[in-house]
This record gives C-alpha cells, structure tokens and sequence, in this order.
C-alpha cells in the first residue's frame, strides 16, 4: 500500500483559562486512530520476555487495571521497555479499515530513558477467554487502589495472540492531557471475548474510549 511521508508539523498548544496545554483539541499526533492505508516494510520483531505475575488489580471507575509487579519487558529492535500496568477499553479505539473492535488491551510500557510505549491487543466476538474469566471474577466491587488478589497469579502471554505482525505509529495518551510522541503497537491479529463476558465487564464498566482522531499525514507503518 502506499502512503504520504509525515511532513513537518507545529505543534499548536492552547492555553485554557486555567493555564492547562489543551492539546486533546490541538495535537497533530493523536490516539486512536482508523488504521486505513499503509507502509508495509521490514519491522524489528517483537521480542516478548512476559513473565507470570501476581495479580493486582484496581477499579478506577472506569475501567479494571491490571498492575504487573514482575519485570515484564518488550524488546523493539534495540530499545528495551519494562511493562507497568494492562486496562481496557471498550470499544477499542482502534480501527483497522473502519473495523470496530469490541474490546481492545492497552499494556503501558517505558524505557530507561523515558519513552512511553502502548501495545495493543484487539478483541473480537468469539470464544471466550480463559484468563478473561479470571480477571472478570476478580474485579474490585470499590473504586479505588490497587488490591492485591490472593492466591491467584496471571500469565501475561494469554492475554496475546499467538501471530505478532503488528502496525506502527506515533501517537498519545488517549486521556488528558493527551501527551504527544507515545510509540503505539497494535498487533494485527485479534484474540476473542465472548458476549457473556463482554456483558459481564459492561456490567461495572462503561464504555469508555475516544473516538478515532485524524491521521494528520502520520505514517503508519505495517511489519511484513
């Protein structure tokens, strides 16, 4: 597929009465996006080294976030990230050529050197996910901090398909105030939920993501 190459942008940031950037409204870099057209070219693999965590989860109100307290990193060519935390958004966010996902994983990542990392998982309706299960019996009935679930750990890996070709772009935190210069992943291949579960977590969590914001001429990049 072809693409324009990202031309040079200003960033314009505005100043609301209370003196905060907004750039939710005035970024060129924004997250989500509608996955449409794309570079295809020679990526770094995705070298995963997930290990088994504890679990420890919070309802923030919005969503359930899972705390990853193993050293759990993601190697992208040479630059390493360590994997803090894993919520969720429904819908996704993410489009992929107008698709709408029903579910997508956020995993928050960063590097020694400060640069922030979200790798996405997207789900469609199917089977149901085992280790979904696990995390759906197990949310905190309270809004509130990180609660430590006894007895009871999580194997990150499931969490992921097996496939891991994946699209590239330069994006955002998707909440204000939607910090600019985020590497995001999202990985090609979806895993599944099911209709019982998808119910089950709407049951506690509203939908709770942003719409897809404008490309602006960004490259998106496509491993093959």
């Amino acid at each position: 597929m072809h693409f324009i190459h990202a031309l040079p942008l200003t960033i314009l940031v505005t100043m609301s009465s209370s003196g905060i950037a907004n750039t939710c409204d005035t970024g060129h870099l924004q997250s989500p996006i509608n996955i449409t057209t794309t570079h295809k070219q020679k990526l770094p693999n995705l070298v995963f080294d997930y290990k088994s965590s504890s679990l420890v989860l919070a309802n923030d109100g919005h969503t359930l976030r899972i705390r990853i307290n193993s050293r759990s990193q993601l190697k992208v060519g040479k630059q390493i990230y360590t994997l803090s935390q894993i919520h969720f958004h429904t819908p996704a966010g993410d489009q992929v050529a107008g698709e709408v996902f029903p579910m997508g994983a956020h995993f928050l990542h960063k590097s020694t050197s400060g640069q922030l990392l979200v790798l996405v998982v997207l789900f469609r309706q199917g089977e149901p996910n085992k280790t979904f299960n696990t995390l759906l019996s197990n949310i905190p009935k309270r809004v509130g901090p990180n609660q430590d679930i006894p007895n009871t750990s999580i194997d990150i890996q499931t969490l992921m398909p097996t496939e891991k070709s994946y699209f590239r772009y330069m994006g955002s935190l998707t909440a204000f105030p939607c910090t600019e210069g985020v590497e995001w992943i999202i990985l090609r291949e979806p895993i599944t939920v099911s209709i019982e579960q998808l119910s089950t977590y709407k049951n506690t969590f509203s939908d709770n993501a942003r719409a897809p914001q404008s490309i602006n001429q960004r490259p998106i990049l496509e491993s093959i």
